[in-house]
């Protein structure tokens, strides 16, 4: 029998520094009791809510909308900034803690996983899964300080939204013989993959409720929605989540995905994105010793729409610039430049053992020279760490809001202790 839980921190950016500053600096008031959300950069995010408490929903503050909207909501409002090198280190700490009951834990983003059991029940017991789920609720809270909700079922989409059932510090089961009277109810806003837009067609359809999209003719549902459509269908009536929200199949190539902490709305955020995925997927095929020829992105909208395309190289490579152009190319061709993306993949294929480079006359040496440099970073970090090279563009925190969850924390020049407990800053 095969159990999956869906781990999520609640209010996750709030939780985090809540804890940190009470935990660790010793703070008396803690945020998560008073109205108070984390605010992003004024500037270049226009202030907008990224976190907030659970005093302050009462003030109709919404996650998204700008902070001087929420402040005339509620004057006493307390702001504070984002801290993204603690974000990644609670998420460390936290992915550290799940792994303790399984080795498949499938990381969705910064603030939330999956684990997967499968066969487990000899050493569990099949009547003990929601027991242990509570377990693993309450150790994250006595060990880290924050809370978490926990959905229990057989399969990812349904333990997904069986953990998005009411909030906060709680477990929820949604199997599927449940799904008629826990799920089917819902407003289909509530489902996994549908966003506003998917929203407003299907009530122009007459579906307002996910037993209704289920049931719902599915000649009309394609007709209409084309393949999202056919996939949210699948997802009201139970299916599984699909492959591609996980990345590439690990056979037929390479390739790493990230949910942003905060939408993408630049063109400047969505390439730092790019560069650290680029530079994942390239140290791994360097250490294979594989190269490819074709890249693809694909981008998530905040509404959830999907999108992607690939491209063919010139020539096979694993240098890291070189794949991270393509992508940067494919790109800024995908995206409108408007609509706010909430995940952006990075995808490789046409892999190839002991291939050769085919040169052009505009870049005789570049890549050569590139791939050599590619190379002594990969043994200096294996040898010292992740962040023991980092490139410039990673470095401040203050450059924006961009860095925040990038692949093993390469924006950060500092140190960074698990269980929310920061060691002093050492310059790299």
């Amino acid at each position: 029998m095969r159990y999956v839980f869906h781990i999520d921190a609640n209010s996750a950016f709030l939780s985090w520094s809540a804890a940190y500053r009470t935990n660790i600096l010793g703070e008396s008031t803690d945020l998560r009791t008073i109205p108070s959300i984390v605010g992003g950069d004024q500037e270049k995010r226009h202030g907008i809510v990224l976190a907030k408490s659970i005093p302050a929903k009462k003030y109709d503050i919404q996650t998204g909308e700008p902070v001087v909207s929420a402040v005339k909501k509620c004057p006493d409002l307390v702001v504070i900034p984002p801290d993204y090198g603690l974000y990644v280190s609670a998420s460390k700490a936290l992915i550290g803690i799940l792994k303790r009951y399984s080795d498949q834990v499938i990381q969705y983003s910064i603030d939330e996983a999956w684990i997967v059991f499968d066969g487990y029940e000899s050493l569990y017991g099949k009547g003990q899964m929601v027991a242990l789920a509570h377990d693993i609720r309450n150790e994250v809270r006595e060990k880290l300080g924050f809370t978490v909700n926990v959905g229990v079922s057989t399969n990812l989409l349904l333990a997904k939204m069986a953990g998005d059932f009411s909030k906060p510090d709680k477990v929820h089961t949604l199997f599927p013989e449940e799904i008629p009277h826990k799920m089917w109810p819902l407003p289909v806003s509530d489902l996994f993959f549908v966003g506003r837009a998917t929203t407003a067609k299907l009530n122009r359809l007459g579906i307002f409720t996910i037993g209704e999209l289920a049931h719902a003719d599915e000649g009309i549902i394609r007709s209409n929605l084309k393949l999202h459509g056919q996939i949210v269908q699948g997802y009201a009536r139970g299916h599984d989540l699909q492959p591609y929200i996980f990345g590439h199949d690990a056979n037929k190539g390479y390739g790493n995905s990230m949910t942003a902490p905060v939408d993408v709305v630049t063109v400047e955020y969505g390439q730092q994105i790019l560069l650290s995925l680029c530079e994942t997927v390239g140290e791994r095929l360097r250490h294979d010793n594989v190269k490819i020829s074709v890249v693809a992105v694909h981008l998530t909208t905040f509404d959830f729409r999907y999108v992607n395309r690939q491209m063919q190289l010139y020539t096979a490579t694993d240098v890291t610039e070189e794949i991270y152009e393509a992508a940067c190319r494919i790109f800024c061709s995908l995206w409108d430049k408007m609509t706010p993306i909430r995940q952006i993949g990075v995808h490789t294929s046409k892999v190839q053992a002991d291939a050769g480079r085919q040169y052009n006359l505009f870049d005789m040496d570049r890549f050569d020279r590139l791939a050599l440099l590619n190379r002594t970073v990969d043994s200096i970090r294996q040898r010292y760490g992740a962040d023991a090279v980092f490139r410039a563009c990673f470095l401040h925190n203050s450059v924006d809001h961009m860095g925040g969850g990038l692949d093993k924390e390469r924006r950060t020049g500092v140190t960074v202790g698990i269980d929310l407990e920061r060691e002093k800053t050492v310059p790299r």
